[in-house]
């Protein structure tokens, strides 16, 4: 789904203007992404209840002056020198203060600020060294604001006290806060117990990041408990942790009743193909996850078996990344017959990109594609093509398109747009896909196709054809920079 992705779960996003809005201020590059929740309805606290330690001198200073004001005396309040960066962008909808080196007390100006600030929805803050008294300030600030929803606090070394100082405020449900990074923090199982007793209640976090911690097995059986109780979730980030069997089969436990999680991110860990049967027997159940990254886990072709048996009868998943993993092609036909077997699968993209393959594999992925032509398997190569035969064969999709709208004199935008049924200038890769496979107008192979969907500048699932009209632009990709597995011959 970089980071977490970045995808859509655009079908709920579509409609709700305060999640596309979210969206769009999104930096993640990940196929799915969680939706923003409504705009969080609740009272103005008393005088009595609204009193914290964020207070310079009168609350009704956060709303009688301007917020540069404001925020230059709490700079000379918290005797730190005021960053310009933010003065300059204090009333855009994203402000990013990763690397900046703010500190507890610079974090606590930014956060007095904000407690009165009905602009900014996204907050960075990667990597300043905030500490405890940092993100104690920032939760302060999370009662009284209501509008920011996004919050990046990775690699700042919580550690244990600043995940309880966050598991307390996750555990009241009444901010607008929708994701949260907490990536690079070093986060043990302590932690992960008091984190995931506060999302077991929790409902309005949708995005969490926690990459690149220490989290083991212990804390994989935790993360499990919650998952069978959380209903908000619909991303999560373990990327770079330290599962291995018995906390990949925690975790798998606690996706078999999960009904909200859609995007999970498990590469580099450690599943190994016990984890990777669980995993499966999850594919059989499960009726919501959309994006699964189990890249790096020590799964080999008997886990790729493994994870093909649940690959038969799932109906929901539609990306699977197994990069990285001791696999060979004997594992990729494994996936891409289960697939075939599967009429109801929707899987879009299947990534094994370290596996080379085979003339025969194409043909089985030929007749895989004849039944399912969304279907995209990213690949290292073909044994034996040699760079000459690929370049020659090699035909730039753009060109081809360009050639049947000048004899139809037809502008790209029109040629994109019919070729989707509610006429509408956005499609899902998939749809996008299929589309462009069984059209008749322009010769055209997977492969290609693929190549097009980058020119058209894919971002979170969607193609969006409205940038089609500055295409003729971009010159046609050099063949011999292109990946080996975009170099193949036309299927017949």
């Amino acid at each position: 789904m970089e980071d977490d992705d970045d995808e859509p779960l655009e079908s709920e996003a579509k409609d709700d203007p305060e999640a596309s809005l979210a969206l769009q201020n999104s930096d993640d590059t990940l196929y799915c992404e969680a939706e923003a929740p409504p705009s969080v309805e609740k009272e103005k606290p008393t005088r009595e209840d609204s009193e914290t330690d964020l207070e310079i001198e009168d609350i009704e200073k956060f709303f009688t002056i301007g917020q540069k004001d404001l925020y230059l005396e709490a700079c000379k309040l918290m005797g730190v020198v005021p960053a310009s960066y933010f003065i300059r962008n204090m009333e855009e909808s994203c402000v990013n203060l990763n690397h900046h080196g703010l500190g507890p007390k610079g974090t606590k100006a930014i956060a007095i600020t904000l407690v009165s600030n009905t602009t900014i929805l996204r907050l960075e803050l990667e990597d300043n060294s905030i500490m405890e008294e940092g993100v104690r300030s920032l939760t302060e600030m999370l009662h009284e604001n209501y509008y920011l929803q996004e919050l990046n606090i990775s690699d700042n070394d919580l550690g244990l006290e600043g995940a309880r100082i966050i598991s307390d405020f996750l555990q009241e449900n009444n901010s607008s806060l929708w994701k949260l990074k907490l990536s690079g923090n070093n986060l043990k199982d302590e932690s992960a117990a008091l984190l995931c007793q506060a999302l077991s209640s929790n409902y309005r976090i949708r995005s969490l990041n926690l990459s690149n911690n220490q989290l083991s097995d212990t804390g994989g059986e935790y993360l499990g408990q919650m998952l069978a109780l959380n209903v908000g979730l619909q991303s999560l980030n373990l990327s770079w942790n330290h599962f291995h069997i018995r906390g990949a089969v925690a975790l798998c436990n606690g996706l078999r009743t999960n009904v909200t999680l859609k995007k999970l991110d498990i590469s580099m860990n450690g599943f190994g193909n016990e984890g990777a049967l669980a995993l499966g027997d999850v594919l059989k159940l499960n009726s919501c996850l959309i994006y699964v990254d189990v890249s790096r886990n020590g799964i080999t072709n008997e886990g790729a078996s493994r994870i093909s048996k649940g690959l038969e009868l799932n109906e929901t998943l539609q990306v699977l990344k197994l990069f990285l993993n001791p696999m060979s092609m004997e594992g990729a036909v494994f996936l891409i017959m289960s697939i075939k077997r599967n009429p109801k699968s929707r899987m879009e993209e299947l990534d094994i990109s370290n596996i080379m393959v085979s003339e025969q594999f194409v043909k089985i992925l030929d007749g895989v594609c004849a039944v399912h032509p969304q279907l995209d398997v990213i690949y290292k190569g073909l044994q034996g093509l040699s760079g000459y035969k690929n370049n020659f064969l090699w035909a730039n999709p753009i060109k081809l398109i360009q050639n049947y709208i000048d004899q139809q004199k037809m502008s790209f935008g029109e040629f994109f747009k019919s070729l989707n049924p509610s006429g509408s200038m956005t499609m899902s890769v998939g749809d996008f896909r299929k589309a462009m496979i069984q059209q008749n107008k322009v010769p055209i192979n997977r492969y290609q196709v693929r190549e097009l969907i980058k020119k058209l500048g894919e971002k979170k699932g969607m193609v969006n054809f409205s940038t089609s009209s500055n295409i003729q632009n971009i010159r046609p990709r050099n063949p011999a920079g292109s990946a080996p597995e975009r170099q193949q011959p036309t299927p017949a």
